[in-house]
């Protein structure tokens, strides 16, 4: 039991840093543990005052370790759980990488929610359990299924609203998530392409809110979505080939900004026209968007029979 870190004076126990990192009396004890002191040896030490009467100091240094782990996945340092967490009979071995993994953690970068994470990652344990009893284990999942209708968590066995309303300031403060998510749920459920009439568009990719939708007072329109829009302007022509021909490049420019850009028609930007017309001359992936001529009820249509020449891809940008 060399090298055991020095007693601390009392009331220095308990602080942790604002990211919920251990305190230094946490770390101590949890170091004394690793250097060969029994759990009990160990609290009395460093974590006297803390201790609440009953309380089980292996329990006590069991939370140390799974706060360090938890901060580890926060931070998406697999290898860092990996070092933290072992069996217990296996301290010993594993003293001197532990004390490089709690070294590590300090340095790290402030933990980023990413939309694949785990919801237990950044929600209480309460609020995790009842998501996971709805199949509900993503903070992807969690954004593109609940939160955004009303009294969501009225569905949730176990979810209160207070718990609910935790959950939503979580995602107020990172707006990206939810913007991550619809971009998930488009390219996670919308594997092959429909036509139009077909395609089953979520209510935030239909335009009905579009980022440069002009206001209804302003509209001579009685179109309350993209689709709806277009066939307005689809039905100012009275000849039926240019119907088609407007049609065809319509549903195309839809079907992508939908499905490959994750965007409503009426939100896209000068951007998503260079990258349109980039996809125009080779769409990718070729078995979600190329195919021979087919009706428009069959599974294998698709809107291109190949990539389109530098003169058609002007006319259909036209």
């Amino acid at each position: 039991m060399k090298n055991l870190p020095m007693s601390l004076p009392s009331g220095l126990g308990k602080e942790e840093r604002p990211d919920g990192f251990p305190g230094e009396a946490e770390l101590a004890a949890l170091r004394g543990w690793y250097a060969g002191l029994s759990s009990r040896d160990s609290v009395a030490r460093y974590l006297e005052t803390q201790k609440v009467p009953g309380e089980s100091t292996r329990g006590m240094i069991g939370s140390i370790r799974r706060q360090l782990i938890s901060i580890a996945r926060q931070r998406h340092r697999a290898d860092l759980v990996a070092l933290l967490d072992h069996p217990v009979n296996e301290r010993a071995q594993h003293a001197r990488t532990v004390a490089h993994a709690i070294e590590a953690l300090r340095v790290a970068p402030e933990p980023v929610p990413r939309i694949t994470d785990d919801v237990s990652l950044w929600l209480s344990v309460r609020a995790a359990n009842a998501l996971y009893a709805k199949d509900i284990k993503t903070l992807a999942q969690l954004t593109v299924r609940v939160p955004r209708r009303r009294r969501w968590w009225t569905v949730v066995p176990g979810m209160g609203a207070q718990g609910a309303r935790q959950i939503e300031a979580f995602f107020a403060a990172h707006p990206q998530l939810t913007e991550r998510a619809r971009e998930l749920m488009v390219s996670e459920t919308v594997q092959t392409v429909f036509p139009w009439e077909r395609l089953q568009v979520p209510e935030e990719l239909n335009g009905t809110q579009g980022t440069f939708r002009g206001p209804p007072s302003g509209c001579t329109l009685g179109a309350d979505n993209d689709y709806e829009a277009v066939q307005a302007w689809l039905a100012l022509h009275e000849s039926s080939a240019t119907k088609r021909a407007y049609r065809k490049e319509a549903e195309r420019l839809i079907l992508w900004a939908v499905v490959e850009r994750g965007r409503a028609l009426s939100s896209l930007t000068t951007e998503d026209a260079t990258a349109y017309r980039g996809f125009l001359r080779n769409p990718t992936p070729r078995s979600r968007w190329v195919g021979p001529p087919q009706t428009r009820f069959s599974a294998e249509w698709r809107p291109f029979a190949a990539g389109l020449s530098p003169r058609s891809t002007a006319y259909a940008l036209r």
